[in-house]
């Protein structure tokens, strides 16, 4: 029925599971000083007394990434040697600079990894077609990840925290107490405005968005709501922002009464899960899961925010992810992923693939394994014993 995984999709990133000290080589002062000895003397990356460092480059929010072709291992990262990266810039219009790469992390190897956004490189996305690989979208990465492979997730989750990172670079510009220019800091974790009287320091920021499951104990069902921006039949959780001064629980309590009418009295804690691939205008988002119990039963939609809302049994909902076809919808990502890289993309519709078995054609079905829903509904499904705090 559901999918048990080490840790949420984007989550369990390897490289960022421990802080070095800043005299290590492989800290992001360090490794920075690196990085501007090698872009000033073009000395090559592959000297034994230097770092490793590997590039992933980014266009549009885009990874760049890779098919073996075999669809049982997927995709890849289009990872690059500071050299490799060095030569395809040199026979394009961009012009490199340390200040361009923000640094990821590092493994036990010593080897620094770096991302960088080539989005103006209009002429990188066919230098970079001829070795096959390609800017993919996140979020079909996503989709085309096994998700049983520790080191598949371990990737996806590297991807998207370069994704969320560049975003924020991308769109943090301009110091908000003067209005003068942010210049990357510290390796690219933080930014600082250039006016000497403000030198305001700013940092990367996450903006938490709660997820709920509702349930009606006494009716043993849960509510359900409809997006039109979802894909057709998709049923998934309520969720929504936070507003300034409002703890955690007291939002589960608002968005699900302002966009249903149903009121909320328990809220239980269930998971987080980061998720870089929301809008522009919040790139780095971070998924905080609930179980909420309702104290009324009455729906009254608000249009101007769902298309529909509904309370479903958990019959409906057991069926609903038992005959979603998932590995399917991961199968076809993974072809797409082969035929972006290939040059020969189709623009299939991964979401037509989804709740599809047999030729039957199911009335709902819910978000697959990737996201926090699907673990929410999973959890309310098999009466999962949690150890939480009642708020």
């Amino acid at each position: 029925m559901s999918i048990t995984l080490k840790s949420p999709v984007f989550a369990g990133n390897p490289i960022r599971s421990k802080t070095p000290k800043p005299t290590d080589p492989f800290s992001p002062t360090q490794a920075y000083e690196t990085l501007k000895n090698l872009v000033s003397t073009q000395t090559h990356i592959q000297e034994p007394s230097l770092l490793t460092f590997k590039i992933l480059p980014l266009r549009k929010g885009r990874p760049l990434a890779g098919s073996s072709g075999d669809l049982v291992k997927k995709w890849h990262l289009g990872w690059l040697t500071f050299d490799e990266f060095k030569v395809v810039l040199d026979s394009s219009e961009v012009s490199l600079s340390e200040d361009m790469l923000v640094y990821l992390g590092y493994d036990d190897d010593d080897v620094v990894y770096w991302g960088v956004d080539v989005s103006l490189g209009e002429s990188l996305v066919q230098k970079f077609g001829s070795q096959q690989l390609s800017f993919v979208q996140l979020t079909t990465l996503m989709v085309a990840t096994d998700w049983a492979d520790e080191q598949a997730m371990g990737q996806l989750a590297i991807a998207g925290h370069a994704r969320a990172l560049l975003e924020w670079h991308s769109t943090s510009r301009f110091c908000g107490s003067c209005g003068e220019k942010l210049i990357p800091i510290e390796a690219g974790r933080r930014k600082q405005c250039i006016n000497e009287s403000c030198k305001k320091r700013i940092y990367p920021r996450v903006d938490p968005v709660v997820i709920m499951l509702v349930i009606d104990k006494e009716n043993d069902r849960a509510l359900f709501s409809k997006h039109s921006r979802l894909v057709p039949r998709m049923w998934s959780c309520l969720s929504g922002f936070l507003e300034p001064g409002e703890t955690l629980e007291e939002a589960v309590r608002r968005e699900t009464w302002e966009e249903t009418g149903i009121e909320v009295g328990e809220v239980v804690y269930h998971s987080s899960q980061p998720w870089p691939v929301g809008s522009s205008s919040m790139p780095c988002q971070l998924m905080v899961g609930f179980l909420a119990y309702a104290t009324s039963f009455e729906i009254n939609v608000d249009k101007k925010e769902l298309e529909d809302a509904a309370w479903h049994s958990r019959e409906d909902v057991k069926r609903a992810l038992t005959l979603t076809e998932y590995g399917k919808a991961q199968k076809t990502a993974a072809t797409k992923v082969d035929q972006i890289c290939k040059g020969v993309e189709k623009g299939q519709n991964l979401a037509a693939d989804f709740g599809v078995e047999s030729g039957e054609l199911l009335p709902m079905f819910v978000p697959g394994p990737f996201a926090i829903a699907h673990h929410l509904i999973s959890s309310w499904l098999i009466r999962l014993v949690f150890c939480y705090r009642k708020y």
